[in-house]
């Protein structure tokens, strides 16, 4: 195995399944993270979400996904053009990937790649004990959503965050209080499958925990661009308040509790979810 890949692995306590395939997940992610640095991606693009949070800034919640925006609206912008580096770096250290691209929906500006990896071929790449890898099936693949926002609302701030591994590089990305403006805008505006996703709701809390600071001038800009907030009106604190407790008041605990459960290290963690939480969660928002 790869040096490099195993200071990752040492990082993980990995005992079960999906413990293996989690930790194989996110090597991908970050090693995908590094091919998109070499390829001078983050010149034009920053990087945001559940996964950044959980990356750069340590959120205990597993995410799926990479996400990025563009520093400004870019009509001509055109991921296909970072495939191949991504895919290099990534076979560089033995994982024998295929990145395609999806194509592009002509009314939306998110532009969408798949990273595709078989997960029993890949597992055994980082030398998973044989009772572990036998218990997943043959032909199993591993799929890394990659998006990016080429239209972003605009109004934030961008850092560059450094990572060690597997060798040290940077990544831009927003600022902890506009990555916490674009969670608000998916718990306000976000309809997924007619449910409400349990992931935003989990990281609120991590926000509320870590990060209290949310800057309204930016959710204002993306409520705007998704039609929740007239052009030329504003987002005021009173409005935030009404509107967060409105989303509170209809949530189904039970549903969002399980929805994010598989995404948890701790199940336990979620026994003190009520609608009572919540609205003490929300109090410690600091709006900026």
């Amino acid at each position: 195995m790869n040096e490099a890949i195993a200071r990752m692995l040492d990082r993980y306590e990995n005992r079960s399944v999906e413990d293996h395939v989690r930790a194989l997940r996110e090597i991908l992610q970050e090693i995908a993270l590094l091919g998109l640095w070499r390829s001078k991606f983050f010149e034009k693009a920053a990087f945001y979400g559940g996964t950044a949070l959980r990356i750069l800034y340590g959120s205990d919640r597993y995410s799926e996904d990479l996400d990025f925006s563009l520093l400004k609206p870019m009509p001509d912008f055109d991921i296909s053009r970072y495939i191949s580096a991504l895919e290099r770096e990534v076979r560089s250290f033995g994982f024998q990937v295929r990145v395609t691209v999806r194509k592009k929906d002509a009314k939306s500006p998110v532009q969408s790649a798949f990273l595709k990896a078989d997960t029993l071929q890949h597992l055994l790449v980082i030398e998973t004990a044989s009772e572990i890898a036998r218990r997943i099936p043959r032909g199993q693949v591993m799929k890394i959503r990659i998006e990016v926002d080429t239209n972003p609302p605009m109004g934030f701030d961008t850092e560059n965050k450094f990572l060690l591994h597997p060798i040290p590089f940077s990544v831009r990305t927003f600022v902890l209080s506009d990555l916490f403006a674009g969670k608000m805008h998916a718990i306000l505006c976000r309809q997924w499958k007619s449910r409400v996703k349990g992931r935003d709701w989990y990281d609120l809390v991590w926000y509320a925990a870590h990060h209290p600071q949310l800057h309204l001038g930016h959710l204002e800009q993306r409520m705007i661009q998704s039609g929740h907030v007239k052009e030329g009106e504003h987002l005021t604190k009173e409005e935030f308040s009404s509107r967060i407790s409105h989303a509170i008041d209809k949530l189904n605990v039970n549903q969002i509790k399980k929805e994010v459960e598989p995404f948890v290290k701790n199940p336990d963690v979620l026994e003190v979810w009520s609608k009572e939480f919540f609205r003490d969660v929300i109090k410690r928002i600091v709006l900026v």
